[in-house]
């Protein structure tokens, strides 16, 4: 019998666990004990309150905000070398590829299957199960995975090998991010022309300029101000670092360049753990102008 280990039980973690569970025979682990007893009272998981118990693992995954905390409990506390051989472990966080890459070699050479496997979608995907999954990885590792990510996954897209998950999850939140802020001056632009900021975005959404933004984030977390992705402005940020972090011939990527170093100026002017839509809020105050 598989046994398989969930590790980190935020937002996104608690319900892929869930649906982890109903599929394999799964124990549930968090630094907050209170978020292993929400997780065991929604699903079919057990509790692990101590990693030092984890016992014998088949497959182990995790679901942790950034790459330190992934290297923390694989190699800080020794979880990587308490694998046996044959093992695998899935990263489906947004880490660093380098650091992906580092860890990938040090499984290897324990005889353990590595596979960074990021998803995209947010909490409504995640606890739908209809997440999309960029997948870096070998082959058989990734083959092995597959059924945990079908699991949890709609969409499942195989970029390369150990790294290319991550670092694909970055640039893609590199390239929503920019919609967010291009559709945000686009409405800058709308009230300075007469057009009211609902009806710039009906234009968006009913020619070439859609986006995700402007298709979800704008109609349900901007223009109604509540400003509730249940995604962060800091982990946007982060994963925008990642992605301005790998390096392209000769700086080719202004636009980009030019969205991360405004996004990154801006986040001062918002408060304690703000969401990534308030962009918006962000610009009304950076410019000094109304945009909703």
């Amino acid at each position: 019998m598989s046994n398989t280990l969930f590790i980190g039980l935020g937002r996104m973690g608690r319900p892929m666990a869930r649906h982890i569970s109903r599929h394999f025979p799964t124990v549930v682990h968090d630094i907050l004990r209170e978020n292993i007893d929400l997780a065991v009272e929604d699903s079919e998981a057990a509790p692990l309150y101590e990693l030092n118990d984890i016992g014998v693992v088949d497959t182990m995954i995790l679901m942790l905000p950034t790459s330190t905390h992934v290297e923390s409990i694989l190699v800080d506390s020794g979880l990587l070398e308490k694998l046996k051989p044959g093992a695998l472990v899935i990263d489906m966080g947004s880490s660093v590829p380098d650091s992906t890459r580092k860890l990938a070699a040090k499984a290897v050479e324990r005889g353990i299957d590595y596979v960074d496997a990021p998803v995209s979608g947010g909490v409504a995907k995640a606890t739908s199960g209809e997440l999309a999954i960029l997948v870096g990885g070998e082959p058989r590792a990734v083959e092995r995975a597959r059924p945990y990510l079908e699991a949890v996954g709609k969409e499942i897209v195989v970029v390369g090998g150990n790294g290319a998950g991550h670092a694909a999850k970055a640039i893609n939140n590199l390239v929503s991010a920019t919609n967010l802020a291009v559709a945000t001056e686009a409405l800058i632009r709308g009230r300075a022309a007469g057009i009211a900021p609902e009806r710039m975005i009906a234009v968006l959404n009913t020619s070439t300029g859609m986006s995700q933004a402007s298709q979800v984030k704008f109609p349900n977390h901007i223009l109604t101000e509540t400003y509730a992705s249940n995604f962060a402005y800091d982990l946007m940020l982060k994963d925008l670092g990642i992605a301005m972090g790998i390096e392209t011939p000769n700086g080719a990527t202004p636009v980009t360049q030019a969205s991360y170093e405004l996004l990154s100026r801006v986040r001062e002017l918002l408060g304690e753990y703000p969401d990534h839509t308030e962009i918006t809020r962000a610009y009304e105050r950076y410019f000094n102008t109304p945009i909703i």
